[in-house]
């Protein structure tokens, strides 16, 4: 597949797809001066995304083992993430169910960025992201976090076992009008109602793949 192709079934920028390329986002090659994309994995990266099967919702949450997301699951996971939340357009992290990051922040907003490395913002996360782990509700909804933006969660499971939840925010609230201008100063992704409704949609399906990919054997990663 060419870029222009890659552009056109994935809905991002032409100058995204060369990103994403260059730093290992995409599986691609380049020939003389041009990307070329192996056409299967892309479209499995978009099908996986947009047609998994969302994980059955028991009726009460079973005990979690702590830290069951192995570096190599977080290694193997980073890049659905990092696709997903570009082609959603928000920013998201998959945790344990202690709320401490696995993988890395992928796609951050201004603010977050401008922020990252501040201790005290990344302990008010976590301790934000915890308190979404002791929710009882499975169904993902948008809740204000301590910084004025919003996040959304979905579970991640092996088996009966809750081990993760993969988050998106850096969202503006709701009741925010959709505004090109704030979104500059607020450092915050706007999403209208649409938007906002099919990130609440995707998030269990995200949530069942990256289970899938974090239960694949090791040599099946390196295939």
């Amino acid at each position: 597949m060419t870029a222009e192709d890659v552009e056109a079934l994935l809905g991002v920028d032409k100058s995204t797809v060369y990103r994403m390329a260059q730093d290992g986002r995409l599986p691609a090659i380049k020939v003389g001066r041009q990307w070329r994309f192996p056409a299967e994995p892309i479209r499995s990266l978009l099908t996986t995304v947009t047609s998994a099967p969302a994980a059955p919702t028991p009726s009460a949450p079973a005990p979690a083992p702590q830290g069951a997301l192995t570096p190599e699951d977080a290694t193997a996971v980073q890049p659905v993430i990092d696709l997903v939340s570009e082609l959603l357009g928000v920013m998201m992290v998959v945790t344990d169910m202690d709320g401490n990051p696995t993988t890395g922040v992928a796609n951050p907003c201004t603010w977050f960025a401008e922020r990252q490395d501040d201790p005290q913002v990344l302990e008010d996360c976590v301790n934000d992201w915890r308190a979404f782990a002791n929710e009882q509700a499975f169904q993902p909804a948008f809740r204000q976090g301590p910084h004025g933006f919003e996040c959304a969660r979905a579970l991640i499971r092996d088996g009966n076992q809750l081990v993760g939840m993969v988050l998106a925010g850096g969202v503006a609230p709701g009741d925010w009008p959709v505004d090109a201008e704030r979104d500059v100063t607020d450092g915050f992704y706007h999403l209208t109602a649409s938007d906002r409704a099919v990130l609440l949609s995707a998030l269990p399906r995200v949530a069942a793949t990256i289970s899938r990919v974090a239960r694949q054997p090791d040599t099946a990663r390196s295939e």
